[in-house]
């Protein structure tokens, strides 16, 4: 669906939905407008048939400079409806229903670390830096502290902020806030490689599989399983399911409808 985005850019291509922030004259840097203009875009995605992944980079040399101090009431009137503010976005890329990555081509900082963050998996240029600077603006990156504890260490993680440190991309992908970290001419291929992977496996399957990951993370074990049961019986009654077991017997490639 074409929208008329001010902030980002969407386009899609194949199995891919390509959304880029497109604020380079700021850095990329995310208020109230590009929030809920991302928010429409990761649900336009999720309803495309043809997506099997979304890739969600920045326009210029940074990926997200962080909050845009301007923006903190909202953005334009004429604007796009609005459906959410950023910690509604932060839950949209976590529970995001098809694998969204983040190519960080430059810096990510703050707001933007948020992002990455959330995102279901992200490769940086070595060239990026990713850090929490809030601090030294007399702020504490107060809502990015819940993504960014799924994968920090905890004392690190609280070095990080109160220090308002800025990490190189190797060290961020030691820290496990992104996957991999790659040269700057590699990234694209290592965006493309990652998106073929996604695109070989059953749509239905990696949807289920994400929403009960999302749904199962932070519980005890004992409330997980029977969640997770629970999950494993959809899947099952899947007929992607039910193919490729076919196609594991029959010792041929599966043939995936999504269904």
């Amino acid at each position: 669906m074409a929208r008329a985005y001010k902030t980002i850019l969407v386009r899609d291509e194949g199995a891919v939905t390509h959304v880029t922030l497109n604020r380079p004259e700021r850095r990329n840097a995310i208020g109230g407008q590009m929030v809920n203009e991302l928010l429409y875009a990761l649900r336009d995605a999720g309803a495309r048939d043809e997506t099997r992944a979304v890739v969600l980079t920045g326009a210029g040399k940074a990926f997200c400079a962080g909050g845009d101090f301007s923006q903190m009431q909202g953005g334009d009137a004429d604007e796009l409806p609005v459906i959410g503010d950023y910690p509604a976005l932060l839950l949209a890329l976590l529970g995001a229903p098809k694998p969204v990555i983040a190519r960080v081509n430059g810096h990510a900082m703050g707001g933007g670390l948020g992002l990455v963050a959330a995102s279901t998996f992200a490769v940086a240029s070595t060239e990026a830096q990713l850090g929490t600077p809030e601090i030294d603006v007399g702020l504490f990156p107060m809502m990015i502290m819940a993504v960014l504890a799924r994968h920090v260490p905890r004392r690190r993680l609280v070095e990080l902020m109160v220090f308002g440190e800025r990490l190189s991309a190797d060290e961020a992908a030691r820290l496990g806030l992104v996957n991999r970290a790659v040269a700057p001419d590699a990234l694209d291929a290592t965006v493309a490689e990652w998106v073929e992977k996604i695109s070989s496996k059953s749509p239905v399957t990696v949807r289920l599989g994400l929403e009960a990951f999302f749904d199962q993370d932070g519980k005890d074990v004992t409330t997980a399983l029977p969640l997770l049961q629970e999950r494993l019986g959809r899947c099952l009654a899947t007929d992607d399911a039910r193919e490729g077991l076919a196609a594991v017997l029959e010792k041929r490639p599966p043939r995936w409808t999504g269904k």
